[in-house]
């Protein structure tokens, strides 16, 4: 999920916390492939966010996601021309749908967020192509993501792969820092350059998230207040991932 207001990030070096934030992602990984067995044509995204609740709170943690700056939902689930922060409803999965859902979960004070994009049935060879792509953009912007290099080494890698595969890289809406709230900084937007902004650290929590779209950059926010779409009405993916920087590298945690 993204988020406007950032509290200053933390450098997580105690034990306890580090330990209580993977036990978060552990749990958020979970709920991730309970909700992907049930992600069919014929179910709704307001039948997924009870499933996503009730995993969560059967494994002992709370959503992360409902309540927080008034959503109404556990997860965020997104249709097609949706970006981020669909919100649950009745609406059904069909064939030749993409749906990207989003979740978070809170366990002992700790946040973790994670996203990611199915296609459903048939679909056309270019939007198979950005989902992959943008899957690849996550994987590619956590490899970056080691102590001594800067965020807009994870941007640069994220936007200068998902360009040079013909697919636009949302600008207004970025990553972020993550720990005892939500939303932290420092910022992690995927575009950039390499050798610019914040230095990474041992001890951050970031979290990832690369948005690509078929079209054009632009973006619209619906007549909801909360669903981000396509201006040009084509299709968008998204993935997240929350990790931990170490001493030698990352840790991906969800």
């Amino acid at each position: 999920m993204i988020g406007l207001n950032r509290p200053k990030g933390i450098n997580i070096k105690n034990n306890i916390e580090l330990n209580y934030l993977r036990e978060s992602g552990k749990m958020l990984n979970s709920v991730k492939k309970t909700i992907k067995k049930n992600v069919e044509e014929g179910i709704t995204t307001k039948e997924l966010d009870y499933i996503a609740e009730k995993e969560i709170l059967d494994l002992g943690g709370k959503p992360g996601f409902k309540g927080l700056y008034g959503f109404p939902g556990t997860i965020c689930s997104s249709f097609n021309e949706e970006i981020v922060h669909g919100i649950p409803s009745d609406r059904k999965i069909k064939n030749g749908d993409i749906i990207s859902i989003d979740c978070g979960v809170i366990y002992e004070e700790f946040n973790t967020d994670s996203a990611f994009t199915l296609g459903i049935g048939n679909l056309p060879v270019k939007t198979s192509k950005l989902i992959e792509t943008t899957l690849n953009s996550l994987h590619l912007g956590i490899k970056e993501a080691t102590p001594n290099n800067h965020i807009g080494d994870i941007g640069h890698a994220v936007e200068s792969y998902s360009t040079n595969n013909g697919f636009s890289v949302v600008k207004e809406y970025v990553g972020h820092g993550i720990g005892k709230n939500l939303h932290e900084d420092p910022q992690i937007p995927n575009y950039g350059m390499k050798s610019t902004g914040p230095k990474i650290i041992e001890g951050m929590a970031l979290a990832i998230e690369p948005m690509l779209i078929e079209g054009d950059e632009q973006t619209q926010v619906d007549n909801d207040g909360w669903t981000v779409k396509t201006k040009d009405g084509s299709m968008s993916a998204h993935f997240e991932d929350t990790i931990i920087i170490t001493s030698s590298g990352n840790e991906i945690i969800t």
